[in-house]
């Protein structure tokens, strides 16, 4: 049963209030820690004398005292009606814990509210810290660290999707970036990421007979594999090799899986989308073999380039030998990728169709290559596009000369820390804008050679340039590998809005795999909290959580 505080009221023969409350009652709306705060104001509740009281005599002066006296209690109240109207969408993100029948809870969480409202941080910058550690900015951390898939609004993209494919070359999409086409990028990065976990899965190989279909846990439903791509070098390694180190197992073998195909069998998402989507999706280097093919950077022309137009164009040597060399007991990439891409044609005929290619690191590299080759192996060739993550130099000019005229779209996603995105060849036109304005003489002079020299590297397409300074959560002296990292450019993307905005503040995708796989490269501060947060969900829960197979993202 609750008991009910009275107060003691007591009238002096003057028509005076007397008003003294409990001290229990205060300490049941204030918090303990806050109480000393109002202890010494206790003697200010005394009430003046009322004007509606009969027994007392109304004087001109005491009229004008109770007229300040309610000018000021409307001001008082007016200010903090606007506090409370101003604080009534943070206290709405604060934990909602399961409410309990209690009154002093309840008038504990408005005592904390209206002292938060009142930003003692920028009174006191020791309680700076205290602030970081508010449950608002716990609660977003925390959001951002759970494993529950948080599905972001998926828009219908309608007759713009060959926009958002790049038939303008995403002309004022990129800076500032557009949502939709956001969305899209993280979404064909989810295919590439999808296609490491299926290779690490299982990453070996018979060399004596032909694989078995492999599966592939695509992040998007809607999708259907409909093929397996293998990658096979055409170099091998010293039999000593063998003796020296004979556990390498998968690491020395000639052909490995690289990727697959996959089409959009989803009625409603092909509304969507408004067109049928056929994907291929590409891994970067796994085996010692491919690694070796990466370091064959000598420029050679392409099989079957008798265009006298684009006659100079070449590529690198062991990016082709991957795409076009067979395995002992698998076609070549070039072989598999055309054969589907021409069945599904012939499938989905009469449909509207686009193709898109996507990979990262080397497989953004075979990307330019399947999708060069694509351009041109049907007379009527759907829209072609490539989404490239960390991608290396490909070719000379003439190679992305030849890419433009058979209408080719890349959209290549650099981050500015990655040297991987820089190489073959010598650092020209590389950098951001203020880097490229601030040129010497000399630089300008190798540029020059560079655009003309017909055995120099040149990239192809458009670039969306991020940078992992801008991260509030990675370090800005994150190492080599975290540069060229898939989930760091996916977790840059999502937070990207334009060159000269801050991250996104409203980023939805989530930091686990960022954290397990790139941890030393997240700054202390929130892996403290993470750790923290997390330690404090599994003592609640009593278990241990498994790491998850699928990752949340803004593009479920």
């Amino acid at each position: 049963m609750k008991t009910r505080t009275r107060t003691n009221r007591d009238i002096d023969r003057n028509g005076q209030h007397n008003f003294s409350f409990a001290p229990h009652m205060i300490s049941s709306t204030i918090p303990a820690q806050n109480i000393h705060l109002f202890q010494v104001r206790r003697a200010s509740f005394k009430c003046q004398t009322s004007p509606l009281n009969p027994l007392t005599k109304t004087s001109a002066q005491s009229l004008k005292s109770t007229s300040s006296s309610t000018e000021f209690t409307r001001l008082h109240l007016s200010n903090l009606e606007k506090l409370l109207q101003k604080q009534a969408p943070e206290a709405s993100q604060l934990d909602k814990d399961p409410i309990q029948n209690d009154s002093n809870n309840g008038l504990e969480n408005r005592g904390r509210v209206l002292l938060e409202g009142l930003n003692l941080a920028r009174i006191w910058p020791e309680m700076k810290a205290a602030e970081e550690m508010s449950p608002r900015h716990l609660n977003r951390l925390q959001r951002l660290l759970s494993r529950t898939e948080e599905y972001s609004p998926r828009n219908n993209l309608g007759s713009r999707w060959r926009e958002y494919h790049g038939s303008n070359d995403w002309v004022g999409l990129l800076d500032p970036l557009d949502d939709n086409l956001r969305r899209e990028v993280v979404r064909y990065g989810e295919f590439v990421q999808a296609a490491y976990h299926s290779f690490h899965s299982n990453p070996a190989m018979s060399a004596e007979e032909a694989p078995f279909p492999r599966y592939v846990a695509l992040p998007d439903r809607s999708y259907r594999v409909t093929k397996s791509l293998y990658a096979t070098s055409s170099v091998g390694l010293p039999k000593w090799v063998d003796d020296v180190a004979p556990d390498l197992g998968w690491m020395t073998q000639r052909s490995s899986w690289i990727g697959y195909v996959a089409v959009c069998d989803d009625k409603r998402e092909i509304q969507r989308m408004g067109r049928r989507d056929i994907v291929i999706s590409l891994r970067g280097t796994a085996t010692c073999l491919e690694w070796a093919e990466n370091l064959r950077a000598n420029l050679v022309q392409t099989a079957g380039n008798d265009d006298p137009i684009h006659e100079q164009s070449r590529v690198e040597r062991g990016f082709l030998s991957l795409y076009k060399t067979r395995g002992a007991h698998v076609p070549s990439l070039a072989e598999s990728v055309v054969e589907e891409v021409r069945r599904l044609m012939e499938l989905y005929k009469g449909e509207t169709l686009s193709i898109t290619v996507t990979g990262h690191s080397l497989g953004a590299a075979l990307a330019l290559l399947v999708a060069d080759e694509l351009s041109t192996c049907a007379p009527q060739m759907p829209p072609v596009a490539v989404f490239s993550f960390g991608g290396p130099r490909v070719g000379n000019r003439g190679f992305a000369n030849r890419m433009k005229a058979n209408n080719v779209k890349v959209l290549r996603i650099v981050n500015n820390q990655d040297l991987i995105t820089r190489v073959p060849g010598i650092f020209m036109s590389e950098g951001t804008a203020e880097q490229k304005a601030t040129k010497t003489n000399v630089t300008r002079m190798l540029e020059i050679l560079d655009k003309n020299n017909p055995w120099a590297y040149s990239h192809v397409g458009t670039e969306l340039r991020v940078d992992t300074k801008m991260s509030p959560y990675l370090k800005p002296n994150a190492d080599v590998a975290c540069c060229h990292d898939l989930e760091a450019y996916l977790h840059l993307v999502d937070g990207f809005m334009a060159s000269n905005c801050p991250f996104r503040a409203n980023a939805k995708r989530s930091l686990v795999k960022l954290l397990d796989e790139q941890g030393s490269n997240v700054k202390k501060l929130y892996t403290s909290k993470a750790n923290a947060l997390t330690s404090l969900r599994l003592e609640r829960e009593g278990r241990s959580m498994p790491s998850p197979t699928c990752l949340p993202s803004p593009s479920s």
